[in-house]
């Protein structure tokens, strides 16, 4: 029996693109962020989750896709991209959707607008093509540990608030 995958559908533009699930903390709806100075232009800023401070990257920015306003749907999917928890900013949430193995393929350089360094393969659905990312790479190792430094520098700075 083919293996099957839990994804996580959302838009980007006309696109539609899948995480798998295992990688979704949550999804939530697009709150207040706060710069932080000197951070790479796709990098938004940081939010305060429960107490737990996460940067939060435009996706569209990342992709080097036109901007687009804010909508009712815009959303921040919470993942995981070790070491770090990202918010990643995108256009709409779809659906939770399962897809096998067999309807799954290589990227291919026209199916896209985004380099297809961030994409780990293609799913066929009965309407539409569904662009699996591979969030290991929609990062680089030092955009991660930029990240990692922001988020523990800006933590700092609400321990300290607190304290004073």
């Amino acid at each position: 029996m083919p293996k099957e995958f839990q994804l996580v559908a959302f838009q980007l533009g006309e696109e539609t693109y899948g995480v798998d699930i295992s990688q979704v903390e949550e999804i939530i709806r697009l709150q207040p962020i706060t710069k932080v100075p000197g951070a790479p232009d796709f990098v938004e800023g940081v939010i305060n989750l429960r107490g737990r401070v996460i940067p939060v990257i435009d996706l569209r920015k990342r992709f080097h896709l036109p901007p687009r306003e804010e909508t009712k749907n815009t959303r921040i999917v919470v993942v995981e991209v070790p070491p770090n928890t990202v918010g990643m900013i995108v256009d709409a949430v779809d659906e939770v959707l399962r897809i096998s193995e067999e309807k799954i393929e290589a990227p291919s350089l026209i199916i896209s607008s985004i380099d297809t360094e961030y994409i780990k393969g293609v799913g066929k659905l009965e309407n539409k093509l569904l662009i699996l990312l591979d969030l290991a790479k929609v990062l680089t190792k030092e955009e991660k540990g930029a990240l990692q430094t922001m988020k523990e520098e800006m933590e700092k700075r609400e321990e300290g608030e607190v304290e004073n």
